[in-house]
């Protein structure tokens, strides 16, 4: 008998055939594991528990002194829907008045939503400058429901802090804790409101700190997180693994307007001092110790003849001001104030404007390689204009300027070291139009380095009529030198 699709052959071919067969259904059909081997470990079972009921604990702590701020505001907009038409006489002569003019500013009420934490048993909460901003109704709602009008003690737009107060006692708070101890990797729970969703808690880690020159406020120290932080969350509160308070939710990085992964939170050392110095003075108070400083790249630590990358290198030294009665002098490099070091420009103002004024600080410095220590008694900062409009008589005559704020420098997109004063305005009577232009930094008139508007107005109200000017500006990308006269 044959078999059909068969050939005779060998019984060790047809042998091997059959063990080919045989394994091929072995590999194919699933392995049976006994549910002891599918079991989790109950060293994972016992971590992974303990790591929950961690986390539980620091939410069920912290959150109850989260509050949710929801704020009223009256915006102005131009009504104004069909455009030029209403100007038409022709069309007034049929319609009359009724649809109202083009231009017509009409008023309405706009609403947002932020988050708060309390800070104090009576009723102190901290919060962002941006989310209480303009708002004529404060509404803050806290954990247990209770709602309660509140009241702005102070705001600080320069870190883009407020506090805010509600009549009312022994409200749950958060310990603050010391936000310097932070380091990457830290767990981290940020607790909020977004999207008006009351006590969301996200977790992440800590993926970086002393971020600035973001430009999100003058000020800038900020701990980057990748707990999702969104919308609403501005405000809340960073925690950490003891349930601490260690940063003030702030802002996010977003292409779409929500969450993407990179989240900025105002450490509590900054955060803390600004709410004191609200609270008792009504205003932040910040010291002043006079210097201007750039960060001190390998390239100028070289050109120095100084082993040192880290530091504030001291480019200019205010008449009389703190820094030039302790003896500082241009080309010294700042690496430490009061003991803590100095690792860029940035740190260096943070530590300034967050010690009282009246205080005696060491400042350690680098000078000619060697390494000294200075003295020098810090005073409150009383402020200076951000713009000046000044009538000289010289070729400088009509010529606007102001400060190089964080705003500006990132929308005119300069870069982060560069110093000087920005030409906001050129009247067309100015003996300078034609010459300077819109948006051109002045870094120095007559070989003097104008890095602010005092600076500016010092050298410039000097000059006199007639008298040839040379200027160093940044324009286009490139610095170059301008000759004028009169």
């Amino acid at each position: 008998m044959k078999i059909s699709g068969t050939h005779a052959g060998s019984p060790r071919k047809f042998s091997t055939l059959v063990l080919v067969i045989l394994l091929a259904t072995y590999f194919a059909t699933p392995i049976n594991v006994s549910a002891k081997e599918k079991a989790i470990s109950q060293d994972s079972v016992n971590f992974l528990g303990r790591l929950s009921s961690a986390l539980a604990e620091v939410a069920d702590a912290a959150r109850p002194a989260v509050v949710n701020i929801s704020t009223t505001s009256t915006v102005t907009v131009e009504d104004n829907p069909m455009g030029d038409m209403f100007n038409d006489p022709f069309f007034r002569h049929f319609f009359g008045d009724q649809f109202g003019q083009p231009g017509q500013k009409r008023k309405y009420k706009a609403s947002a939503l932020g988050s708060g934490v309390i800070v104090t048993e009576n009723g102190y909460i901290l919060t962002n400058n941006h989310v209480i901003k303009g708002a004529d109704e404060i509404k803050v709602i806290l954990y247990d429901k209770r709602e309660f009008k509140g009241k702005v003690i102070g705001s600080d737009p320069k870190t883009d802090l407020a506090v805010v107060k509600i009549n009312a006692r022994g409200l749950p708070t958060l310990n603050i804790g010391d936000s310097a101890k932070l380091k990457t990797g830290d767990v981290v729970l940020a607790i909020g409101n977004p999207f008006g969703l009351n006590q969301t808690i996200t977790m992440g880690i800590v993926s970086a700190v002393g971020r600035s020159n973001i430009g999100l406020a003058d000020f800038e120290d900020f701990i980057q997180t990748d707990a999702a932080i969104n919308p609403g969350n501005s405000g809340g509160a960073l925690v950490n693994g003891r349930g601490e308070l260690v940063g003030i939710n702030t802002a996010i990085f977003s292409t779409s307007g929500g969450y993407m992964g990179i989240g900025f939170a105002i450490p509590t050392d900054m955060a803390k001092s600004v709410m004191d110095s609200i609270i008792k003075y009504g205003k932040v108070i910040r010291s002043y110790i006079g210097v201007s400083v750039q960060n001190l790249t390998p390239e100028l630590a070289k050109s120095l003849g100084i082993k040192e990358t880290a530091g504030a290198l001291v480019s200019g030294v205010e008449a009389n001001s703190p820094a030039d009665k302790a003896g500082l002098k241009r080309g010294d490099v700042i690496i430490s104030l009061a003991g803590k070091p100095v690792t860029d420009a940035t740190t260096l103002r943070n530590l300034v404007t967050a010690t009282a004024p009246g205080t005696v600080v060491d400042v350690t410095i680098i000078r000619d390689g060697k390494k000294q220590t200075l003295h020098a008694t810090l005073v409150e900062f009383k402020g200076r204009s951000a713009v000046k409009e000044a009538e000289y008589h010289n070729i400088l005559k009509g010529v606007t300027v102001q400060d190089i704020t964080m705003s500006v420098r990132d929308s005119l997109n300069l870069p982060g070291d560069l110093r000087g004063v920005v030409v906001t305005n050129i009247s067309t009577d100015s003996p300078a139009a034609g010459l300077l232009q819109a948006n051109d930094v002045i870094q120095e008139v007559n070989r003097t380095p104008t890095q602010n508007v005092r600076e500016f107005d010092q050298v410039a109200s000097k000059i006199g009529k007639g008298s040839t000017v040379l200027l160093l500006i940044y324009r286009n990308g490139g610095s170059i030198y301008l000759t004028m006269q009169q």
